[in-house]
């Protein structure tokens, strides 16, 4: 198929800039598969849809704060965003900034001062950490950032002074994708209210409608509740470039599929419940372990590059929980796999008349 087939016009306006509150006031756009009937609700009434025995499985991965601010031995200022982790002190990155070889080191830019009060009013100061020496005194050093290689994708391997994971709460800062222009109060209103384990670059955002009181009535209703992880990569929100869709190459991204979340799944099947993935990044990581198993879901962890298509044969999933995603993105194609082209064709364009907000802060979709 052409990638063109997966276009459509978004009047900008209706991207969404920031959150709404409550979380589950955000619309419902309910899409029925075998006869591809349209409703219009709101998130919370999701409970009238779901049914006693259904499991719904979500993606506990945690946004971490992957932009860093750095200075260039020139004294010009970068960008280091963290895509993943490869050991204690090397990540791979994408560093926005000219003649960036390997060998170039950046100094680290944070809160803790390290420069003279009176540059630093004006200048932003450097991170640093504090290294005990033999003779028992301590001295304050800058965290630094040495540039190893340029990877395949165009990024950079970045290997760190120091171990940077425990010092990323006070000098990075959530990234929001780049059609949000205003700023976010609140960090952990880009964080859903299950997340727990550190490792995404970006929000499975289809989990964002939930709140607690919300899985407390449904769990009280009889749906159950299931976890994945995958970490979240740019790459699954970028556009695809090639003209047709199956020459796109999709990056790996590290997910888990743990013991007691197959059992669930294996229950549910066993007493004819529905299990509804919340996402696309959950999504794939049930599908990734369906492929691998020829009876009854076992559990699964490594890396993934599944590209789910039209064509695909789900064998986890009976429905899904969805945001309204990009224009000729991998999220869109997994979507029309799932419910067919037609039919997510005429559920976008009827969000569009009804103004739906689109994307990350957008409004949802659920698919039965």
């Amino acid at each position: 198929m052409k990638t063109a087939e997966f276009d459509y016009e978004l009047p900008p306006q209706m991207i969404a800039q920031t959150p709404i509150e409550p979380r589950d006031s955000s619309r419902l756009l309910v899409l029925q598969r075998a006869t591809g009937a349209i409703s219009h609700r709101r998130f919370r009434d999701i409970e009238e849809l779901l049914r006693s025995g259904d499991l719904l499985v979500a993606n506990d991965s945690r946004v971490i704060p992957a932009r860093l601010q750095a200075r260039k031995p020139t004294g010009g200022r970068v960008e280091v965003f963290l895509l993943r982790q490869v050991d204690d002190r090397t990540w791979e990155t994408l560093v926005r900034g000219k003649r960036l070889r390997p060998g170039t080191r950046l100094q680290i830019l944070g809160p803790t001062v390290a420069v003279p009060a009176a540059s630093a009013a004006s200048d932003p100061p450097t991170a640093t950490y504090q290294t005990e020496f033999g003779d028992g005194e301590r001295r304050v050093a800058p965290l630094e950032a040495t540039v190893l290689e340029e990877t395949s994708a165009g990024g950079r391997l970045v290997e760190f002074s120091r171990p940077l994971e425990p010092l990323l709460g006070s000098l990075g800062s959530v990234p929001l994708p780049p059609y949000i222009h205003e700023p976010l109060a609140d960090p952990e209103r880009y964080q859903t209210v299950y997340a727990r384990v550190q490792g995404s670059v970006a929000a499975p955002t289809a989990g964002l409608h939930f709140t607690v009181p919300l899985i407390d009535r449904l769990q009280a209703a009889g749906v159950r509740f299931g976890f994945v992880t995958l970490h979240v990569g740019l790459d699954t929100f970028r556009p695809v470039k090639s003209e047709q869709i199956e020459d796109h190459a999709m990056h790996s991204e590290w997910g888990r599929l743990p013991a007691e979340t197959v059992e669930a799944i294996n229950e549910t099947r066993r007493a004819g419940g529905r299990v509804i993935g919340v996402g696309t990044t959950a999504v794939r990581v049930l599908e990734t372990a369906g492929r691998l198993t020829q009876g009854e879901l076992a559990p699964w962890a490594g890396w993934t590059d599944l590209f789910i298509i039209p064509g695909h044969r789900f064998r986890v999933i009976d429905g899904m929980i969805t945001n309204f995603h990009l224009p000729r993105s991998t999220l869109l194609m997994l979507v029309s796999a799932l419910a067919g082209k037609p039919a997510i064709e005429r559920a976008y364009q009827e969000a569009i008349r009804n103004g739906y907000r689109f994307y990350s802060f957008g409004d949802a979709m659920v698919i039965l």
